[in-house]
């Protein structure tokens, strides 16, 4: 029993930490993605479009991380590898998603996305985001 808590504690702890670097990098693309500094429009300026965004992508992150982990069945090395693998995979298309809608639609997506004002683009981006991140999962299971 001990045995068992001791190895669950390192797998917990080795997914975690693997999840956070992840949600680091997450948040470092959508800083590249979007204009001026991220965390000071989060925390100085207290923009909640900026939050929503941020806020869908690390649970963006977080579905794919689960699913890495549920499709490992208890295997502590595939399982990482595959939050590793399938992780990048789905910042890359989040990072390609954004740059599509920005594309497609009038103005400066990233300049919408951290503007003061409310606007309903940052949603749809949330929304978009999480979506790929539930593709992602799926393949993964």
């Amino acid at each position: 029993m001990l045995a068992d808590i001791a190895e669950n504690a390192y797998a917990a702890g080795a997914y975690a930490g693997v999840g956070v670097i992840l949600m680091i990098i997450s948040f470092g693309i959508l800083d590249l993605l979007t204009p001026g500094k991220l965390r000071s429009q989060l925390w100085t300026d207290r923009n909640r479009n900026a939050g929503i965004l941020v806020g869908s992508n690390m649970l963006a992150v977080a579905v794919i991380v689960t699913a890495a982990i549920v499709a490992s069945e208890g295997r502590l090395l595939e399982g990482l590898t595959y939050t590793a693998v399938y992780s990048a995979i789905g910042l890359v298309v989040m990072a390609v998603t954004f740059l599509v809608i920005d594309l497609l639609t009038p103005g400066n997506l990233g300049e919408l996305l951290v503007h003061p004002e409310s606007h309903p683009a940052v949603w749809v981006q949330g929304v978009a985001h999480i979506g790929v991140s539930i593709i992602v999962a799926a393949s993964i299971l």
